[in-house]
């Protein structure tokens, strides 16, 4: 690339949104373009700035950050979107991977790191902080658990919060049966034979999570 790496910041915290821009203000190939206080809004400002790199919290409002990654990937799939977030368990990183996501960093990450991923990401490569990495080897060693899909996980978290089957259709608009066949897959992959087990094995691994 030439010229400025132009950068999107998208973070629901105005504190942390500051603190990104005047670190990245420090280099001077890197310019901040935008802000973004929620996920709707990264969707929307990303058209209209034109960034080369968007940097994406996952814990966003309206609009939750993976989602946000796949609409903004949907009308362009070139975006290159780097996530920073605090969270890094395995719901958290397969949605955000499946969704489009260029790279995955943890914000405890040292200032030289993101500036090497954010320069990293807008030459189109894929980014991963030293745990994350591990865990996606450890998904890609592990055949059972570690092997559902970023819908059945969606499905399992739903569970997992007490939902029946027809809210959770409801709530990700789909069949209940199609619910079922979901919850009969996920049954197959952690080897067990009912909801409780499967959220109990899935909370104890870290394919879920439950809270903020």
């Amino acid at each position: 690339m030439t010229g400025h790496i132009r950068v999107l910041i998208a973070d629901d915290h105005p504190v942390v949104r500051d603190g990104l821009r005047a670190v990245l203000g420090t280099q001077s190939d890197i310019e901040v373009v935008g802000e973004a206080a929620t996920g709707a809004q990264a969707v929307e400002l990303v058209p209209a700035q034109r960034p080369d790199v968007v940097l994406m919290d996952l814990q966003m409002p309206q609009v939750d950050g993976a989602t946000a990654i796949a609409r903004i990937r949907a009308h362009d799939p070139h975006a290159k979107i780097l996530v920073l977030t605090t969270y890094h368990t395995d719901a958290d990183i397969t949605r955000a991977i499946e969704a489009g996501a260029t790279g995955y960093l943890l914000k405890d990450a040292h200032r030289d790191q993101l500036f090497a991923a954010i320069r990293a990401a807008a030459r189109g490569e894929t980014v991963l902080a030293p745990l994350v990495a591990s865990r996606v080897l450890e998904r890609m060693r592990s055949p059972g658990a570690t092997a559902l899909s970023g819908r059945e996980i969606e499905v399992l978290t739903a569970v997992a919060r007490g939902m029946t089957n027809k809210d959770i259709a409801r709530e990700l608009r789909i069949s209940e049966a199609t619910v079922k066949t979901h919850l009969l897959h996920i049954f197959a992959k952690l080897g067990v034979t009912d909801r409780t087990a499967a959220v109990t094995l899935a909370l104890e691994q870290g394919i879920i999570r439950l809270g903020a």
